[in-house]
């Protein structure tokens, strides 16, 4: 029998359930799994498991197949619908080829025959712990995705976002192209993570590409990859996003500014899974699925000329349109809460929540820059508030009522207008130079209009 010291290294110990009439087993289980540090309960009989499962949680059962007038077998769905990570063992004197798979069926992790030894019960337990390790390695890791990324939710009250999530979800299992359309910060690349953890190839790899952050020729390198000696500068092969992404998911964020001459190649791998490197005749296949997004009219850059028409209908095989933040008002109050919450844990802080006159103005702004823009909001007056109830005064200037902002035509100065657009442009874009093409001018102009207008 192993020693205390030989239990598994992090010093965990398991809750473990003992299911056996013979009064013998169980206390030479309880005996040895003890004596390794973890906490035993045993019981007699089907009844008196169900309430030990239905008093504490356990991560492991040892069930005996025969269990006086009851099967071993039908407690394993039993315990199952109490505990869904629970690991069961059934432990028989009646071991056969038969029983052994019906009880993996059922949902066994693992089957031992009687007699054993106090090794292969320790071992049976070994597994177990390795297991349930990985799976709460899994579960931190789910957790930390959700505290680095807070948008990761998709609750809502909102039709149009439940219709979008419901296609999403529905879509995740099957191998078809999808365009997520929807405006800046509305959490394009976040449901296409999501997609891809709802799908078959959530264990590989999920790989993202701006399209607009590449050069056309660093794009064409990025996506389909070089060998060395390829261009000046290509001093080793790069594999690429592609083949990178084998087995699993790529992810073309702003596939609008996809540059013409790679579009042809895009529709290619998009039919035939096929591509070559920048510099290489040899064809490479990969499997791997191609998700997008856009924030503007793909039908009209096709009838532009700007966007291939084969390429988008390939593309668009199942469309998804996230709505603005603007037309999903009854989902502000949740998703500032969760924001709240969220940017008071990252520093270490604690609020009660909003004054109404601070959510007041949340609600009448219009946020153009989406959820993206709500949480930048939320985390400045996080950083900025002193108390426990954030005020209007730790709120942006811009966020102003919708009706007080000057339209076109309103009795005011064009330096005010300009201001209000510059500002709301700024929060609607991922960076300065972004801001800068969709104002049309460049970055310097732009650094003096924000330093004339305090922004």
């Amino acid at each position: 029998m192993e020693s205390p010291s030989d239990v598994p290294a992090g010093g965990q110990r398991l809750h473990i359930l003992v299911v056996d009439d013979e009064a013998n087993i169980r206390l030479t289980i309880s005996v040895c799994l003890e004596m390794e540090g973890h906490h035993v309960v045993g019981v007699s009989n089907v009844p008196d498991a169900i309430v030990e499962a239905a008093r504490r949680s356990f991560d492991l059962a040892f069930i005996d197949l025969r269990l006086g007038m009851d099967d071993g077998l039908d407690l394993i769905p039993v315990l199952h619908a109490k505990s869904p990570w629970l690991k069961i063992v059934v432990i028989t004197a009646y071991a056969s080829i038969d029983t052994a798979v019906e009880a993996i069926r059922r949902g066994a992790t693992d089957y031992i025959p009687k007699p054993f030894t106090p090794a292969q019960i320790s071992l049976a337990v070994r597994k177990v712990f390795e297991m349930r390790s990985l799976e709460m390695k899994v579960a931190a890791l789910q957790e930390d995705l959700g505290r680095e990324h807070p948008e990761v939710d998709f609750s809502s009250a909102n039709t149009r976002m439940k219709k979008a999530v419901d296609m999403a979800q529905q879509a995740a299992s099957s191998e078809a192209t999808i365009l997520i359309r929807g405006e800046s910060g509305t959490g394009k690349t976040v449901l296409a993570r999501a997609i891809h953890g709802w799908s078959r190839r959530a264990a590989k790899a999920f790989r993202m590409v701006s399209c607009p952050s590449f050069s056309s020729e660093l794009l064409e390198s990025e996506l389909f990859g070089h060998i060395k000696g390829a261009f000046t500068g290509a001093i080793r092969d790069n594999p690429g996003r592609i083949a990178a992404s084998e087995g699993g998911t790529l992810f073309l964020d702003e596939i609008s500014d996809l540059p013409l001459a790679l579009q042809p190649k895009l529709l290619r791998f998009v039919q035939d899974k096929e591509y070559e490197r920048v510099g290489d005749d040899a064809t490479r296949k990969a499997d791997v699925r191609i998700l997008t997004a856009t924030n503007i009219d793909l039908e009209a850059a096709v009838k532009a000329g700007q966007f291939r028409e084969d390429l988008f209908y390939r593309l668009n095989v199942i469309q998804i349109e996230i709505p603005p933040l603007r037309n999903r008002p009854e989902d502000l109050a949740r998703l500032a809460a969760r924001l709240l919450a969220f940017h008071a844990r990252q520093n270490h802080r604690m609020f009660l929540g909003f004054s109404n006159e601070a959510f007041s103005v949340l609600r009448e702004y219009a946020w153009p820059g989406n959820v993206r823009e709500l949480s930048n909001v939320i985390e400045r007056a996080v950083i900025l508030c002193p108390g426990e109830r954030i005020g209007p005064e730790f709120l942006p200037p811009r966020l102003v009522p919708a009706d007080a902002c000057p339209q076109i035509g309103d009795p005011v100065s064009l330096e005010k207008v300009e201001e209000q657009h510059i500002r709301h442009v700024l929060a609607s874009t991922r960076s300065l130079q972004e801001a800068a093409n969709v104002l049309g001018i460049d970055q310097a102009t732009l650094w003096r209009r924000r330093k004339k207008y305090g922004i």
